[in-house]
């Protein structure tokens, strides 16, 4: 092992050694390069007034080498904001204006310790430095049956991890709480268990209420007391867009220090919250009390950057920075989320109106991009194909009956006919 690797080991042992069990081997192993070319060059930028031959770009007239046919369309900003590789970090401004924007956006964080988010090439790149970082082969990785497919490439085809499923839904259609505990608990032998919690839910649209929200975190607790360690994932790629009644901040700040067993860690992002899904710029935040803790996990999920991207995107890092300082910025993105709220309002209101009762229920939604239908008398894949075909309409089947309707997309006076073509595709193949 690495001696940095080591020395980061020695310091969670000290600061939480109930973290640096949660950690794969993998994990125990990471570390980022203290000596090298990294430190070097950082040296030099520093000192090496005259001649500085050791970054690897190249320069022309004192600023970074570019083309005029790519500048001419970025001209707006800056050639040292655009062409230099980025810091595996992150840009330095970013992180700390995204952390006030965290602040600000969830109360519950006040007075609590966490570090400075780390930028990631959008959440799916943070996603799998959580499984990188804990989970090893056999480990449980615990979600809701109605989840986003990819947490099983992530965590169970790319680290072998078990992914554990519950219902999403009680009977009452609330958030299943003491499923999730049960599930949880099941892990007792094993003494370790990671958490997802995506809220609002990819299928669904779904974003508990306070009450589901205290269960959903006394779960977590439970578990702690009862000797297991909790690499707990807040999944927050659709963070803000809330409709109703329901949590309107993280769970992150309720779960930062809950427990010496619970690692809260927040994946969130740019990419679905200020709308630029193409810029890839997401982010990782880890919690404890302890600043060892804290450094300790940075620096290994900095090498972990550093082994597969190196760093990510400096162009699309500055025009998230700018936009967050923009004048306008919070204003246009309130226009986007009532324009989003209004179609997942008519949605509601088509779909109550009972003229589908016979064809479908649906699943709670209150937030996000999607909604789910329940299908009562068709199978979803062959309900999915027959409108794909025959009335170019594209849907996501997702197991036997469950139907996911991308409102975000549709706009909303188009919403009435596409329900209307779907409801007319399921007498389709009821007739056939």
């Amino acid at each position: 092992m690495n001696p940095l690797a080591g020395q980061l080991n020695e310091k969670l042992q000290a600061g939480n050694p109930h973290v640096f069990d949660m950690l794969s081997t993998l994990g125990k192993e990471l570390y980022f390069p203290k000596e090298g070319i990294l430190s070097q060059s950082a040296e030099a930028a520093a000192h090496a007034k005259k001649y500085n031959a050791t970054i690897g770009i190249a320069t022309e007239g004192g600023i970074p080498m570019h083309l005029g046919v790519i500048q001419e369309k970025l001209s707006a900003f800056a050639p040292k904001d655009l062409y230099p590789y980025a810091p595996p970090a992150g840009k330095p401004e970013l992180r700390s204006l995204w952390r006030d924007k965290m602040l600000e956006e969830n109360p519950s964080l006040q007075g609590k310790s966490f570090g400075n988010p780390i930028a990631t090439n959008a959440l799916t790149h943070g996603l799998s430095i959580v499984a990188d970082l804990f989970v090893d082969e056999g480990d449980a990785v615990i979600y809701p049956d109605k989840n986003w497919e990819n947490y099983d490439l992530t965590f169970g085809v790319r680290r072998h991890g078990v992914n554990v499923n519950f219902p999403l839904f009680t009977s009452e259609m609330t958030f299943n709480a003491a499923g999730l505990r049960d599930a949880l608990l099941a892990q007792k032998d094993k003494g370790k268990a990671v958490v997802i919690l995506n809220f609002p839910n990819n299928p669904t649209g779904y974003t508990p209420g306070a009450a589901e929200g205290d269960a959903i975190v006394a779960a977590i607790k439970d578990a702690a007391e009862a000797g297991i360690n909790v690499v707990v994932v807040t999944d927050d790629a659709y963070f803000g867009l809330f409709f109703e009644d329901s949590l309107k901040e993280s769970l992150f700040g309720r779960l930062a220090d809950l427990h010496p067993r619970v690692l809260a860690v927040k994946v969130d992002g740019a990419t679905k919250e200020e709308f630029v899904w193409g810029f890839r710029v997401g982010f990782i935040t880890y919690a404890s009390e302890n600043k060892d803790v804290l450094d300790a996990l940075e620096q290994k999920t900095l090498g972990i950057i550093r082994a597969t991207i190196s760093s990510g995107p400096h162009p699309s890092q500055t025009f998230v920075l700018d936009a967050l300082k923009a004048p306008g910025f919070k204003e246009q993105k309130e226009e986007k989320l009532q324009i989003m709220k209004g179609r997942a309002n008519k949605v509601k209101d088509i779909l109550d109106s009972g003229k589908y009762s016979e064809a479908w229920d649906y699943y709670p939604f209150n937030s996000g991009y999607f909604m789910c239908l329940k299908l009562k008398t068709v199978q979803a894949e062959a309900l999915r194909s027959h409108l794909i075909h025959e009335y170019g309409i594209g849907t996501i089947a997702l197991g036997e009956h469950d139907l996911r309707i991308a409102f975000s997309c549709i706009e909303e006076p188009y919403l009435e006919d596409l329900f209307d073509l779907i409801h007319q595709g399921v007498q389709d193949l009821q007739q056939a």
